[in-house]
């Protein structure tokens, strides 16, 4: 944002004013959009809940003491508390869906290239981050997205894109289409059992309104996980950030800098199988689409956990690792894929929200609204926190 302070949440930036505005914030503001505020994030947008050195912690508006996830929790939670109706944010593996799953929000990653962003900070990433978008409905992501797609030939994944998200969104009748349920994303990760079944509801009521519906799972390539593909973001770090690390590493979010520790001590033949990785990924979620018109699935295993956590010690009654939370949206980012979070409950037990994610071959956005607008109308769940 032209003339304001944008600091990525971390103290390398603390005190950078923004020379311009990025291709998305501009051509909101075209469509006459005002900018409230910039929100909280993790630093450099690479963690799963959102806390930095800057501004410290951001909490879950359903239960303060629990976190609304990362890494875009600022955005998350000022839109559920009604702070204001949308917001931008960054997807580079979940950072808006999980987050609007743990604040009862919509959350959606675009295909790559479908929103451009030649204009900003270099993603650690390289060429998973796209522009996401949050708000309390569908309808309003649908508008953000009309208002934001469109090439620019700054940005070497830009595309053009026909048709209207609106009009897509406005249609939320799923009969017909041929729809992939998929319990654990074909990746054996444990799942909350009160998660599963409000995915599981969401499903039958999707099947009840006549989407065919039928329980498949993606046949990913061997290591298309954590550990395969997290040195592409490890590696990414290290070369942005690496010297000034070393250099001053009390500046840096101890989480963050563990990373970029791991990145340092990657080479470049274990970049070069992640990349390979990632295309095979690619290709095995294309054979998914060869007979499936979407793919849903849970957006995370879990609801929300305490602020001062990296993650859940287990689910489902497994030890998990602190990224144990976020299993569901990365590999996407990693084909290109749009993908939806939309609310589709809440817990039993805890009367926590609970997110049910919509996927399917880049470039069928559209159809991605779609049917996050079935579910939304279907589940007849209301998002805003009173």
């Amino acid at each position: 944002m032209r003339g304001q302070p944008v600091r990525q949440g971390s103290r390398l930036f603390q005190d950078f004013i923004a020379p311009e505005d990025a291709v998305a914030v501009a051509r909101l503001r075209a469509a006459g959009a005002v900018f409230a505020g910039i929100t909280n994030c993790s630093e450099f947008a690479c963690k799963g809940v959102t806390t930095n050195r800057l501004h410290g912690p951001t909490r879950n508006p359903w239960d303060v003491a629990l976190t609304p996830g990362g890494s875009s929790g600022g955005a998350a939670s000022a839109v559920a508390a009604g702070l204001a109706p949308l917001a931008l944010c960054t997807d580079g593996g979940g950072s808006p869906r999980r987050p609007a799953a743990h604040v009862g929000v919509v959350g959606m990653k675009p295909s790559a290239g479908i929103v451009p962003h030649p204009i900003g900070f270099p993603e650690p990433v390289f060429g998973n981050s796209v522009i996401g978008q949050m708000a309390r409905s569908v309808a309003d992501v649908a508008l953000m997205l009309d208002s934001l797609a469109g090439p620019d030939p700054r940005d070497p994944q830009s595309v053009a894109v026909s048709g209207s998200f609106v009009r897509a969104a406005a249609n939320p009748d799923p009969a017909g289409l041929r729809i992939a349920y998929s319990r654990r994303l074909g990746l054996d990760a444990p799942v909350d059992p009160e998660v599963a079944a409000c995915v599981e509801r969401a499903v039958h009521r999707l099947a009840d309104a006549g989407a065919i519906v039928e329980e498949a799972d993606p046949v990913w390539p061997e290591g298309a996980g954590e550990n395969g593909l997290m040195p592409l973001q490890f590696a990414g770090l290290a070369a942005l950030y690496g010297e000034r690390y070393r250099a001053t590493p009390d500046l840096f979010d101890p989480d963050i800098g563990q990373q970029i520790d791991a990145g340092l001590r990657t080479g470049g033949a274990e970049v070069a199988r992640a990349l390979h990785l990632r295309e095979e990924a690619y290709r095995a979620l294309a054979a998914l689409f060869a007979r499936y018109d979407l793919l849903v699935c849970p957006t995370t295993p879990v609801t929300a956990w305490p602020f001062d956590r990296l993650g859940p010690a287990a689910i489902e009654g497994r030890p998990v690792t602190p990224r144990g939370h976020a299993v569901f949206t990365p590999l996407f980012n990693h084909c290109y894929a749009p993908a939806c979070s939309v609310p589709c409950g809440l817990t039993a037990s805890g009367g926590l929200p609970v997110g049910i994610q919509i996927a399917g071959p880049r470039l069928s956005d559209a159809a991605v609204l779609r049917l996050a607008a079935a579910v939304e109308a279907t589940c007849g769940y209301t998002a805003l926190v009173s």
